[in-house]
């Protein structure tokens, strides 16, 4: 019996980095955005990968040349992930702070505006609870790698896994290079907009080409994998990008400048937690950011 435990402990011997991977996998879509999230090379994600799934001994992602899904086992399995990877996060972060930290992920922009207020409120409100802001490059903004308590986000996450509130919207704004001839508008439409190619964070910004009509979308894009990128693009002037008002506020540069667009529908602005594992800070956090959107 002994030597029969020795050999299934080590067949199970699963890595954090496999599980890492598996969620990065969900997450982006595809191996080559799982590894540029990860910031490690795609063949790393494929190995990590087999060796999940050579140690569990099922298959858990269909692969095509384009995407990677997870079939039934892969969902079952990331669940567990989850999990795993948010109670080590926990682990780490009670460790460090004593209990007494609260993580607020984003994407792009935070808060925007609102964002250097809200930490003075909370500083006065909630002085022994200590509040980090953590840029996280996911579609949850940290909350499905277990790296946020709450985040804010301008697309809705899985309501299976996560709950969430709107606090507010704000309004779309174009970028575009300085020398750009809408540039000496004081607003700019949609058809205006798309009258150059659009620059499209198609993990997690908050512009596809679905907000034009069928007839009247850009006709060309150009994909990039963050906001760095985004802005880089833009400001060289091969293409205009789209974004909530907190970019345009979060984001001045030199050479970059920003127009209101008139005709285009706001934008929510959301708090999300883990459904399984809701943060206790989460009512505070709602409360004092409807003060600063109302």
């Amino acid at each position: 019996m002994h030597e029969w435990r020795y050999s299934y402990t080590e067949r199970m011997n699963i890595e954090l980095r496999q599980l890492r991977c598996l969620v990065a996998i969900s997450e982006a879509g595809s191996f080559t955005d799982a590894a540029i999230e990860l910031g490690v090379s795609q063949a790393a994600v494929s190995r990590n990968l087999a060796s999940l799934e050579s140690s569990l001994g099922v298959r858990l992602v269909q692969r095509t040349t384009r995407s990677a899904t997870l079939n039934a086992a892969g969902e079952r399995t990331l669940r567990h992930a989850r999990r795993i990877l948010s109670g080590l996060a926990d682990l780490e972060k009670d460790a460090r702070s004593g209990g007494s930290t609260l993580r607020l992920g984003y994407t792009w922009a935070a808060l925007g505006r609102h964002t250097v207020e809200f930490q003075r409120r909370w500083a006065v409100a909630y002085p022994l609870v200590d509040l980090q802001f953590v840029r996280t490059n996911t579609p949850t903004a940290g909350l499905a790698e277990g790296r946020a308590d709450v985040s804010i986000l301008r697309l809705p996450p899985d309501p299976k896994y996560f709950d969430l509130v709107l606090i507010g919207v704000e309004k779309r704004y174009c970028a575009m290079a300085s020398d750009d001839p809408l540039a000496t508008h004081r607003s700019v439409t949609l058809a205006q907009v798309a009258e150059r190619p659009l620059v499209i964070d198609g993990r997690t910004g908050t512009t596809s080409v679905a907000l034009w009509p069928g007839d009247a979308q850009p006709t060309s894009t150009i994909p990039t994998h963050n906001v760095d990128d985004w802005l880089t693009v833009i400001g060289s002037g091969r293409a205009r990008g789209v974004s909530a008002a907190a970019t345009a506020h979060q984001y001045r540069r030199p050479g970059l400048t920003y127009r209101l667009i008139r005709d285009a529908p706001p934008v929510g602005v959301y708090a999300a937690w883990s459904r399984a594992d809701p943060p206790s800070e989460r009512t505070a956090v709602i409360e004092l950011l409807a003060g600063l959107y109302a």
